[in-house]
């Protein structure tokens, strides 16, 4: 099987792209194409132009979780692209807040309503069960937290009436595909830990080898001890490459690079993967 993936919304881009705080990916990959997220306004219809990616090939849309970095592009997306399935899980529409110390609350959800985006042919399939699009391509569904050192941020908040909560992003989630190569495994922000999802992709897959983990990891706020035992846990996993976006911040991407060496990779606006990768 090759898989291709096209990268159209980052938070750094490649020369001509739109570089902007979020994320959105085109992969194709068992005769599907699927949008993973859709960035945070424009950039992700943007580079598609530029890039000649025509959005209505796609066959649907997955939505990583629900805040706007991930969700605000999609009635751009919806206008270029016609109706589409867009799988989720129905925490997507909870009403999602950062408030970090001494600052106030900001909303940081979908910025849209969801009757506006049906009526743009928006269809949405909302389940906390994994979704298994072809024979090869699956959504993880909700991820457990299975270890003691991945945790969500404690700035992040979702509101019930007049209260803000602690949000425990049950809504995060990943996209599996299963190959004769390993397992590719394409991640949103990872809000629920990069070591935490590729170890249910491993369960839900019954596969131990996974070849590549592309996408936002939501190390930027980790601390020294988290990342050596995130860096640990993924060696031992004996994860192949590891292609990092997003949220993982520059300290994070510094210290995972010096640990994967050539394995490693950043994942920018502009960027285009055939997978596997020829070996030099």
């Amino acid at each position: 099987m090759e898989i291709k993936i096209t990268t159209l919304s980052e938070n750094s881009a490649t020369i001509n792209s739109l570089a902007e705080w979020g994320l959105s990916m085109l992969v194709e990959a068992d005769g599907l194409k699927v949008l993973f997220d859709t960035g945070a306004s424009v950039s992700a219809v943007h580079n598609a132009q530029i890039m000649g990616v025509d959005l209505a090939i796609v066959d649907r849309i997955v939505l990583s979780h629900g805040h706007y970095d991930h969700t605000g592009g999609l009635r751009e997306v919806l206008t270029r692209a016609g109706k589409k399935e867009v799988i989720a899980h129905p925490g997507i529409w909870g009403r999602k807040y950062g408030r970090m110390p001494g600052m106030p609350e900001r909303y940081a959800g979908i910025p849209f309503v969801r009757e506006g985006l049906e009526s743009l042919g928006a269809s949405f399939n909302l389940t906390r069960e994994p979704v298994k699009l072809s024979d090869r391509v699956m959504t993880t569904g909700e991820i457990p937290m299975t270890n003691d050192y991945e945790i969500v941020e404690t700035y992040l908040y979702i509101k019930e009436g007049d209260e803000l909560k602690q949000d425990s992003l049950d809504d995060d989630l990943a996209l599996i595909i299963d190959t004769e190569f390993g397992l590719v495994v394409i991640l949103g922000c990872a809000h629920r830990g990069i070591v935490n999802t590729l170890r249910h992709a491993q369960k839900l897959t019954g596969k131990e080898l996974v070849y590549a983990a592309i996408g936002g990891t939501h190390l930027v706020h980790a601390s020294r001890e988290r990342l050596e035992k995130t860096a640990a846990a993924l060696k031992e996993m004996g994860v192949q490459y590891l292609g990092v976006s997003h949220c993982t911040g520059f300290n994070a991407s510094a210290y995972l690079a010096r640990e994967f060496g050539d394995r490693f990779f950043m994942n920018n606006s502009g960027t285009r993967l055939t997978l596997p990768f020829k070996e030099k």
